[in-house]
């Protein structure tokens, strides 16, 4: 197998030869890897998985695992090993994968069988509040009264990172393209911790550390603030960050002012990345150090795209210093 990811330190061992799949940089950064599934792998998989249809994944959580190995084992064992090292993987930690053929609305629930086969090959997805599910599927069309930035398609989502007013731990984000109408604009934007020209400046604050409360609005239907700084070491002492604009609470001018110099800094930074993700294909990243956001759309009467998104924590390898799960 080349390795296109420089991994330091395996978690597992990588394979010699990989099946089913291909692996190569993506074009928008050597950080970001293109995972790719044959037509082939695609298909077989799906004719597995028919007996169950997504409702059973939803009721029977340890579905999600015999999707997870089926979708192994149709890979000869090869997918795991390198989504567990890639993930954990300080110098890359992100993929968008692409399924081939699985690129219609029609195939909506085959997206979901997939990307919990994948999710669930090194870790497990968190209860998502807003859905009442294991993932959640939501709309962004031209008009919105939503109270947050989440399905407001005509302005900028800013960088941030997943789970910051919940309180288990958020290793993972996986964001899944289900649909698109009359689409401009709208692409994904990631920014790696570790490009961000100010990372060193912002996390030697006095206040990098401070903790600071984190609330969500109705629609998030999660009523416990929650409590932790913007900024943590893993368990090998390097930064990572936990942190929305949107839903962090400064207790004063200090703190209003620091928040708000942080969030144009990395609005600003030159490394932030564009990548548009097609139907059907989605976006793998570790949540503690790629932050990712949205741009805004073109406007037009029958805008529509709909996004499924899974978000959880590690089972095989450890970011954290001191995980909760």
């Amino acid at each position: 197998m080349t390795r296109f990811v420089p991994v330091k330190d395996l978690v597992v061992p990588l394979p010699q030869e990989l099946k089913g799949f291909t692996l190569a940089p993506s074009p928008y950064s050597p950080r970001l890897l293109q995972l790719t599934f044959s037509h082939a792998t695609v298909e077989a998989f799906l004719a597995a998985m028919a007996e169950w249809p997504v409702q059973a994944l939803e009721y029977k959580s340890f579905l999600r695992f015999r999707a997870a190995k089926l979708l192994d084992e149709l890979c000869a064992g090869t997918l795991q090993p390198v989504l567990i090292n890639t993930l954990v993987d300080r110098d890359s930690g992100g993929l968008l994968i692409t399924p081939q053929g699985l690129d219609r609305v029609a195939q909506a629930d085959d997206m979901v069988k997939l990307a919990t086969a994948v999710a669930h090959l090194f870790g497990r997805s968190n209860y998502d509040a807003m859905s009442g599910q294991y993932y959640a599927r939501f709309v962004v069309e031209n008009v919105d009264n939503s109270d947050s930035y989440l399905r407001q398609p005509h302005r900028v989502m800013e960088l941030h990172t997943d789970g910051t007013f919940v309180e288990q731990d958020t290793d993972y984000v996986l964001m899944m393209k289900i649909d698109e109408q009359h689409m401009e604009g709208g692409n994904s934007l990631l920014l790696h911790l570790d490009d961000w020209e100010q990372l060193q400046a912002f996390n030697s604050h006095p206040l990098a550390r401070r903790d600071m409360r984190w609330t969500a609005p109705p629609s998030k239907k999660v009523d416990k603030d929650v409590f932790h700084a913007v900024f943590d070491t893993d368990n090998q002492g390097r930064p990572i960050i936990s942190y929305i604009d949107q839903f962090v609470q400064p207790r004063n001018f200090e703190e209003g002012n620091w928040l708000t110099d942080l969030c144009e800094s990395l609005e600003t930074s030159q490394h932030k990345l564009s990548v548009p993700v097609p139907v059907g294909s989605f976006l793998l990243i570790n949540n503690h150090f790629w932050l990712h956001g949205r741009d805004r759309f073109t406007a037009h009467p029958g805008l529509r795209r709909e996004l499924m998104r899974q978000r959880g924590y590690f089972t095989h390898a450890k970011v954290l210093r001191n995980p909760r799960q």
